[in-house]
């Protein structure tokens, strides 16, 4: 199943770079939170306006990041989504899974998120993406790298500040968990014109913490399997 990418809307940013011969590339996309589905929007914007209130400042549109990673092995689908939808995390290549609200509950489904590493997945709402696709990278050897580190992202309970980074940890956190430490600038990547994405400095923060032993070998000599070759998952 392939994603299809929609026409680029009037006014977006051009990407970063301009791709040549290279079959590989890393590309960011920007979706409204809520897209598609009406309670999620709804609680949004409760959350945006109470958060404004707060900061006297005026309400922002909310936006959830994904990645579409390409390599000459195959394209995947790079996303934290909760809630779980069913059991068979294989098909939709479950990388990683992780609690929501507390520890104690997440042996129960609906309590715990998952990180797909999806081969030929899909991003369920990417026509209603936003200044999207951006193409952060076309570096074959930068994609191998982030699709590694999939495996290795850290498990904090989502919607909880469990590292002190003054933002709760959430699916933009690991999408910029994910760019940080596959060594891409980050500095520039800002969610569109005005937008924020909850959860994004919390990604950035702990990947700067984070010792680099703590990851898994990437490319070169000695480097473990990589699980995504074969389409295979590693939850847990």
């Amino acid at each position: 199943m392939a994603v299809v990418t929609q026409p680029k809307p009037t006014g977006a940013a051009e990407p970063r770079f301009v791709r040549g011969v290279s079959q590989a590339s890393i590309e960011l996309y920007w979706l409204p939170l809520g897209a598609g589905g009406w309670l999620v929007r709804l609680n949004g914007r409760i959350y945006e306006a109470i958060h404004a209130l707060l900061e006297r400042r005026r309400p922002l549109d909310l936006y959830h990041s994904a990645l579409i990673v390409s390599v000459p092995e195959g394209r995947f689908v790079i996303e934290d989504a909760w809630p779980i939808p069913d059991g068979d995390g294989a098909a939709r290549g479950v990388a990683v899974e992780g609690p929501v609200a507390s520890r104690r509950m997440a042996r129960f489904r609906v309590f715990r998120y998952e990180v797909r590493r999806w081969r030929d997945g899909i991003i369920a709402d990417a026509d209603e993406a936003v200044a999207s696709p951006q193409l952060l990278s076309d570096d074959p050897l930068r994609a191998r790298r982030l699709l590694d580190l999939v495996g290795s992202l850290p498990r904090p309970v989502w919607g909880r500040d469990e590292f002190g980074t003054g933002e709760m940890w959430n699916s933009n956190s690991v999408i910029s968990w994910l760019l940080a430490r596959s060594g891409l600038p980050t500095d520039a990547i800002r969610p569109p014109a005005g937008g924020r994405a909850p959860g994004w400095e919390a990604g950035l923060v702990t990947a700067r913490r984070q010792p680099r032993s703590n990851e898994r070998a990437g490319d070169g000599a000695g480097a473990p399997p990589r699980t995504w070759e074969g389409g295979g998952s590693n939850s847990g």
